[in-house]
Order: C-alpha cells, then structure tokens, then sequence
C-alpha cells in the first residue's frame, strides 16, 4: 500500500483562549474540508477538542498548521494508523465548553491555572501501586463497563456533566492520593481541578489519558477494550496483560464490542458479542429488534446522524 493510501487518527485537546471562537469555528470546517479530512471538532471560548480522520499527508499538515497558531502551540496529539476514515464527515461545532462539565465558570475552575500533577506512563504505573492511592476513572458508565484500570474506582454517570454531582460521595477519598484518568486526558483536567477546588489535597491526573499510557507503557494492568468516539467504537490497550471484563448482554460471554441499540428510540449502549449483535441485528432486545424504527444494523453498533455542515 502506497503511503498516500494510508490514513491516520487524531485526538488532542488544548485549553487555551480562543476570543473569536464562532469565526474561528467557521473558518476551521472550511480549512478541514479543504484537506477532505473527516471527524468531530468542538471549539469554544476555552479551546479546541477534536478526533480526526485523513490521508497521512492531510493529517501532518493539520498539525503543524495548528501548531504554528501560538494558542495550540503546546497542542499534543494522540496518533493511531489507519487503512480507512474512522469517521463518515465532518463536523466543527461551537460549544460552550469543549468538554461539557456545566463548569465553564473560570471563577469555579480554570484548567490552563490549576489542575492536578500530570503523571507518564511510568510514573502512574509506579504510583497506582502504593496504598494510599486511588485511580479514579471519571468516564461514563458505559465506557468503564468495557475496560478500566485494575482496582480503579468507578462512577455511575452516564455523562461527564454528572460529574460535579459525585463529588459528596467522593470525600471519603479525601486522605488518598487520587488519580484521575479518562480516554485522552480532556476530563481530567476539569476533574482534578473540581477535586484540587472542593480541598482534595494530593491530585494527579494521567496524562494524555488510557491512549497515552498504552502507547507509552503497552498497557498493563488495564481490563477490557477503551472506548472510543468513533467507527472503531472499541480499541484493545493493553498488550502486556490483557482480560475481557465486558458480558455479553445476549449470552453472558466475554467481550470487548459496544453497540449503540439500533433502534432510534432507544439508542442503548450496551456490549454484545460479534455473533449475538448479527442475530440481534444490532438491537438490545427483541422489542427493539422487531421495532419499526430499527436501523439496519451495519456490523459495528456505531451511528451517525447527517448535519447541515457534513
């Protein structure tokens, strides 16, 4: 295969000042589609949050095109090859935040003044060890149900914006030194900063997030596939130690595929096996399988909705 046949996946964040965010937003996905790169791109007054898809060529000059602007200049990107887009367009929004808490407030958290210490690959394998330590995985539900850290503490949301709310139940964690973690770091940095403001003393967080660490390290020690927000939907971490934790919801085996029901009405995410999900055709149950708003299910679990801007 010819490198030009070649794609590669992008994921990155920077918080940063962005004080013409709605131009900037428009002038973007006009840049983007002109280098036919696809994928989900949020920009606000905070930043820029973004996972993207092209050719290897299109790829490199978007970064160092965004690295040139002195406001993404400490950008990182988390990179994974690839033989196809992992997305179908290409959408550039503009939010409030690029990670939506419900904390945009600077005056509650700023994350370009205080978070938690980041910590690399090694680092966090050294630390996660000791006894006065908790990994705290801040994503959703559904994505810790597919894989998470050994002896990680997980939450019950089935968003980030619920984090805020958890905080109460956390404070028995007070006297430990906490971890955060999440897909690619974005969260943590609103997490350990709300932790650091609500008087948790000893806050880290993993830097570049469970991609970062399995690029650094192989991923040892974390269970299950990470989920992520794109046509893959799940992608093996660890390569040291690995273990499925996720059941399949149909016959009760071991997984590491997540669906989307494909039933619009309902749009659960839940894990199922290859076989199960073809029988299901891609549905969570028999009542969604027979409903008449089921999509066809094509093989992944994984849904876009079309958008004016596609």
């Amino acid at each position: 295969m010819d490198r030009s046949d070649k794609y590669l996946i992008l994921a990155y964040y920077n918080y940063t000042t962005i004080d013409d965010a709605s131009q900037f937003a428009e002038k973007h996905l006009a840049y983007c589609k002109s280098l036919k790169l696809r994928g989900r791109i949020y920009i606000a007054n905070e930043g820029i949050n973004g996972s993207i898809s092209g050719k290897v060529e299109a790829c490199e000059q978007y970064m160092k095109d965004l690295k040139s602007d002195a406001r993404f200049a400490k950008i990182e990107f988390k990179i994974d090859a690839s033989n196809e887009h992992a997305f179908q367009r290409m959408h550039v929004r503009l939010k409030k935040e690029i990670v939506f808490s419900g904390l945009r407030n600077p005056k509650i958290i700023d994350p370009t003044k205080q978070t938690g210490i980041h910590l690399n690959g090694a680092e966090f394998q050294q630390m996660k060890e000791q006894d006065d330590v908790l990994v705290l995985d801040v994503r959703s539900n559904y994505e810790t149900r597919l894989g998470k850290f050994k002896n990680s503490v997980t939450l019950d949301i089935e968003n980030f914006r619920e984090f805020p709310q958890k905080i109460a139940e956390l404070k028995k964690y007070k006297n430990k030194k906490i971890i955060t973690c999440c897909t690619g770091g974005i969260k943590c940095e609103k997490a350990s900063a709300l932790l650091l403001k609500e008087g948790f003393k000893d806050v880290f967080q993993l830097h570049n997030g469970i991609i970062g660490y399995s690029k650094e390290t192989g991923g040892k020690d974390f269970d299950g596939a990470l989920y992520v927000f794109d046509g893959r939907v799940s992608i093996p971490i660890n390569n040291v130690n690995p273990q499925f934790i996720a059941m399949c919801k149909q016959c009760d085996e071991p997984t590491n595929r997540s669906l989307n029901c494909a039933n619009i009405d309902c749009n659960e995410q839940f894990n199922m096996c290859e076989k199960c999900s073809e029988e299901m055709q891609g549905a969570c149950n028999d009542e969604c399988k027979n409903n008449p708003k089921k999509r066809v299910y094509n093989g992944t679990g994984y849904y876009t909705r079309h958008s004016i801007d596609s």
